[in-house]
């Protein structure tokens, strides 16, 4: 079975990233703006897959919530998009738990973490696609699928840190990962490579961000 691959942005920049978190924590706000403009993008793209419109709103509380527990952090650039992922994934799935908790004005509204979307868009193929499209498509992933790919993919973790977020082993990680994408294909029509996985579908999902 093939590997997602992981997005080249985020490698590039994970050195960077771990200096910058490194300042920041001996109290450099520039350092830690560094460290928030690296990692947004890809956790903006990851909470746009679980909560859509109101990813925003769940990044700010998220950030406010890393930005005070900053000094616990101990790791790498690596080490540090994971934890910021695990702060932003409560967030997200609090916020959806909340938004069961109220009354709705109407309609059938399916919520991310229970249904998949009963819609499916057929492109030519993934690298067509805006950034909002592929996101709406992932989120009409079964949750486990729709999880794995954004950590592996948009995030940018590999297999252990996904699993470390998620609470699951690698392996499960990495076979959901590419189940998601294999079903990605198969809505929009991309031909697959042989191992199974399209570079397509992993290469436009690691550049929405």
């Amino acid at each position: 079975m093939g590997q997602v691959r992981q997005s080249r942005h985020v490698r590039v920049h994970d050195e960077e990233l771990g200096a910058a978190v490194a300042r920041a924590q001996d109290g450099d706000e520039a350092a830690f703006t560094v460290a928030y403009r690296i990692v947004q993008p890809s956790l903006l793209g990851y909470l746009r897959g679980l909560v859509g419109d109101e990813a925003e709103d769940v990044a700010s509380d998220a950030w406010l919530e890393i930005a005070r527990d900053l000094g616990r952090f101990k790791g790498d650039g690596a080490g540090f998009r994971g934890w910021t992922a695990t702060i932003a994934r409560h967030r997200a799935l609090d916020h959806l738990r909340r938004q069961r908790a109220r009354p709705r004005a109407g309609g059938s509204e399916q919520d991310v973490l229970d249904l998949p979307s009963p819609h499916n868009t057929h492109e030519q193929a993934l690298e067509s696609l805006s950034t909002e499209r592929a996101l709406q498509l992932v989120r009409g992933l079964p949750r486990d699928q729709a999880e794995a790919v954004l950590m592996r993919v948009v995030v940018g973790l590999d297999g252990p840190a996904a699993a470390r977020v998620l609470g699951k082993r690698p392996g499960a990680v990495r076979t959901a990962a590419h189940r998601g994408l294999k079903r990605l294909a198969r809505q929009l029509g991309v031909r697959e490579t042989e191992d199974g996985v399209t570079d397509e579908a992993s290469r436009t999902l690691g550049e929405s961000k």
